[in-house]
């Protein structure tokens, strides 16, 4: 088990945002994760952790938002995207330097965040109808994303926003989306894991903030504004995603 108090310190804090996500909004704050992490671990464990702590927080989410609450019809077409979008990021990783990895991670990251301050936080919801070819699309970005990044939460959240579900809808209907992609690129991650055992150790030592923060993620659902947390972890999130994509420039410029 790691020792140092500042692993504890950032791994609790960014467990408990990305629950707090999960609960409350379905997710999205998982991004969080690996630029924060690789503040105290190796960004590739930290990927592996974030595998682990957010399938552990979906076990937990889907218990408050059942069947009764997803989008059915956009989920038959959300979810053959996000099974390519995933086999795509999967071999992404087999590949590819870590290092590019890691820029990627970064680039993502940023660009995400970008467009997140940039037209997000201001666009209304809309009313589009199911689009087989736009979910499709939308499924395979987020698959992708979330298994490079775990940050698949931007591309399915701008379509079903253009959809106009309400929130339940919409926070459920993205438990459902990503419960199913997390057990999919879970077994990836463990393998990934097992040649490197102290991030399992260390996604370990972390594990008992992810109900706690996905526990007053759902108390706060009907209680707080969005945009208003998301503009503060977004802001947290362009400083790490910042430090992550300039370490990993000079690390392949060495």
């Amino acid at each position: 088990m790691p020792s140092d108090p500042i692993f504890y310190l950032v791994g609790w804090t960014t467990t408990l945002l990305m629950g707090i996500g999960k609960g409350a909004f379905g997710g999205g704050l998982a991004i969080l994760g690996v630029p924060l992490l690789a503040l105290v671990v190796d960004p590739l464990q930290g990927a592996i952790m974030v595998a682990v702590l957010i399938a552990a927080m979906d076990l937990v989410a889907i218990g408050s938002f059942g069947v009764s609450t997803w989008s059915k019809p956009d989920l038959a077409w959300l979810i053959p995207g996000l099974i390519v979008g995933i086999a795509i990021g999967y071999a992404v990783f087999l590949i590819v330097d870590a290092r590019i990895v890691t820029l990627i991670i970064g680039v993502i990251t940023l660009a995400f965040t970008a467009h997140w301050f940039l037209r997000g936080r201001t666009a209304p919801a809309g009313q589009l109808r199911v689009s087989p070819p736009l979910a499709l699309l939308a499924g395979t970005a987020s698959g992708f994303t979330t298994f490079v990044a775990h940050a698949g939460g931007p591309p399915v959240a701008m379509y079903l926003l253009a959809r106009g579900l309400s929130k339940t809808a919409f926070v459920g209907t993205t438990i459902a989306f990503f419960m199913l992609g997390n057990i999919l690129k879970l077994p990836p991650y463990l393998a990934l894991g097992l040649k490197q055992p102290q991030a399992l150790w260390a996604a370990l030592a972390l594990l008992p903030a992810a109900p706690i923060g996905v526990w007053i993620g759902r108390w706060l659902h009907e209680r707080l504004d969005q945009k208003r947390l998301f503009f503060a972890c977004y802001l947290l999130l362009a400083a790490a995603a910042l430090k992550l994509t300039a370490d990993a420039a000079l690390a392949l410029l060495r």
